[in-house]
């Protein structure tokens, strides 16, 4: 099954997928929010605003997300990131998110991080086993961020 993985980046005909992902996993632990919807009904505006989209394809199903947003100044957030629960525990999360800072480091963005809430403890530990820090939040645009973490560029 690991060889039928791959990482491939966002196109038009995959929007559903990207959107259907993350609502499924929003919607698990939170509800949705007017910012959530903003960029799921609008993928390509992330990438339209020098951002970019990743997908994990298993086979010819599309069975993760993660974003890369960029936030101006050569900033970038994390953002979207998701895997369906019947590819969950294959290491994908993981795969998106080292794919997506290796992205950062290619476009030498000065910082990279992420916002999400304490109680996704599986995605707390992984991001700080890759090298993520808690950083202060700061204003945030959703009610579920109660935690900021940075991942050290320079």
């Amino acid at each position: 099954m690991e060889q039928s993985i791959q990482i491939i980046e966002y196109q038009t005909i995959y929007k559903e997928d990207f959107k259907k992902i993350n609502v499924e996993w929003i919607e698990k632990f939170f509800k949705i929010e007017p910012h959530d919807l903003e960029q799921l009904d609008a993928p390509e505006e992330i990438i339209n605003n020098g951002g970019q989209i990743f997908l994990a394809k298993l086979g010819d199903e599309i069975v993760g997300t993660s974003a890369l947003i960029h936030d101006g100044d050569d900033i970038y957030e994390l953002a979207k990131m998701g895997v369906t629960p019947k590819a969950q525990g294959l290491g994908l999360g993981k795969k998106l998110c080292i794919f997506s800072i290796e992205e950062a480091k290619k476009r030498n963005a000065k910082s990279l991080y992420l916002l999400s809430n304490r109680k996704l403890i599986p995605a707390i530990t992984m991001y700080s086993n890759l090298g993520f820090v808690e950083v202060p939040i700061g204003a945030t645009l959703y009610e579920r961020t109660d935690i900021k973490m940075d991942y050290p560029l320079q």
